[in-house]
C-alpha cells in the first residue's frame, strides 16, 4: 500500500442491514442514503443472488489497483489503491435477501474530495454489470 493508504476501517460490513454511514465528508457515495451528495443507485439484478455477487466479484477483480479482502455469499469488501500517491478507497457490495438489488457503498480513507473518483468507479462497475444481463 502507498503512503497515503491510511488505516483499514475496523467498522466495516453489514449491520441491521445497513452498510455502514457515508462519512460527512464528499469523498464517498452510497446507495442506502436517500438524497443529497453521497446518494448513488443500488444495482438490479434479475438472476440469482450467487450470480450476481460472482460478477461483482469477477469485475471488481479485474480492475486496476482492486484488492478484495473479503467475501461472502451476500457481501464483498474490496480495497481501490490510486496509481498516483496510493490513496486507498474502501468498497462495499451487500445483496440483502429476497430483494433483487446490491447496494454498494465507496468512500476515500483520506482527504475531503476525491474529485468524484468514487462515483465513477461505482458507474463503471455498474456498466459492467450491466453489460452481463442479469
Amino acid at each position: 500500500m502507498g503512503w497515503l493508504a491510511g488505516k483499514r476501517p475496523t467498522d466495516l460490513g453489514v449491520r441491521g442491514g445497513r452498510l455502514k454511514p457515508a462519512p460527512s465528508t464528499p469523498n464517498a457515495v452510497h446507495s442506502q442514503v436517500k438524497g443529497g451528495i453521497h446518494a448513488i443507485e443500488p444495482f438490479g439484478y434479475r438472476a440469482s443472488r450467487h450470480d450476481a455477487m460472482e460478477a461483482i466479484a469477477q469485475i471488481v477483480a479485474g480492475m486496476k489497483g482492486a484488492r478484495i479482502v473479503a467475501r461472502s455469499d451476500d457481501y464483498l469488501y474490496a480495497e481501490f489503491e490510486t496509481a498516483w500517491l496510493g490513496f486507498v478507497d474502501d468498497v462495499e457490495f451487500y445483496a440483502p435477501p429476497e430483494t433483487k438489488v446490491v447496494h454498494v457503498r465507496s468512500a476515500s480513507r483520506l482527504g475531503h474530495s476525491d474529485l468524484g473518483v468514487n462515483r465513477r468507479r461505482v458507474e463503471v462497475i455498474r456498466a459492467r454489470f450491466s453489460e452481463r444481463g442479469l
